[in-house]
């Protein structure tokens, strides 16, 4: 399965130690240059070490979006690294775009983009029994990442886990 990832969901999958889920769950991952230069800025270097280990193993996958009407209006809305995702996915015709922000999702959807985030993949990883628990995944991200989860989408997430 080919994805495009935005950098919220790869920096707090390599914050939360989690990195290597994508890995398992896909068998391409793709970003945009915007993406690559947040994540190289990192704050955490354990985090910044996983995604650079990830890159130059070669399971994570840099590429460009070609200039389009696609990008520049998705320009006008989004962050460049969203912006650019969203774009580089419809280019490359994949089968997933991995973004957490609301306005993304919806924009990415619009596009004609299969969509998930961080919670998709750790729901996923809990179904596929690569991770034992989702709730200590959650409070993992919250206390490192800093991730913000609305308390009835994290009831969905959690009841979708059977937990």
């Amino acid at each position: 399965m080919r994805a495009v990832s935005n950098t919220s969901p790869l920096s707090n999958l390599a914050v939360i130690g989690r990195l290597a889920l994508l890995k398992s769950q896909l068998s391409e991952i793709w970003i945009p240059d915007a993406v690559l230069e947040e994540l190289g800025a990192h704050p955490d270097p354990a985090a910044r070490a996983a995604i650079q280990d990830a890159l130059g193993k070669g399971w994570i996958r840099c590429g460009s979006p070609a200039a389009s009407p696609l990008l520049s209006l998705l320009s006008l809305h989004l962050h460049r690294g969203e912006a650019e995702a969203i774009a580089l996915a419809v280019d490359l015709h994949a089968d997933v775009v991995i973004i957490d922000e609301q306005e993304g999702r919806e924009l990415a959807a619009q596009a004609g983009l299969q969509v998930t985030g961080v919670l998709g993949i750790l729901l996923r990883a809990k179904r596929e029994g690569q991770i034992p628990a989702l709730k200590p995944e959650i409070q993992s991200l919250r206390k490192k990442g800093k991730f913000f989860i609305a308390s009835f989408l994290e009831a969905k997430v959690i009841a979708a886990a059977g937990e």
